[in-house]
């Protein structure tokens, strides 16, 4: 599996968990119009949880640039260094 798979995948667990909606499937280009509850409270639990889960941090200039599960997929596997 490649990076941005596994970041896919892994960013889907964090968003059934989150939103606790076994059923949620994610699309690159699936937006916060396209999941019930996902507001501005939602978008920072998610934040927090990816940190937690990656290991990584965002500024708040890349938070505001994010527009889509793509876009959010992107800046997680740019970020993320996966122990060999």
């Amino acid at each position: 599996m490649n990076r941005a798979a596994t970041v896919h995948e892994m960013l889907t667990e964090i968003f059934r968990e989150v939103f606790d909606d076994e059923s949620i499937t994610l699309e690159p280009n699936t937006t916060a119009e396209d999941i019930e509850g996902w507001d501005s409270q939602a978008m920072i639990t998610l934040i927090v949880a990816v940190e937690a889960r990656f290991g990584i941090s965002f500024r708040t200039a890349e938070i505001e640039q994010l527009d889509s599960v793509g876009s959010f997929v992107d800046l997680i596997a740019s970020k993320w260094k996966v122990e060999a």
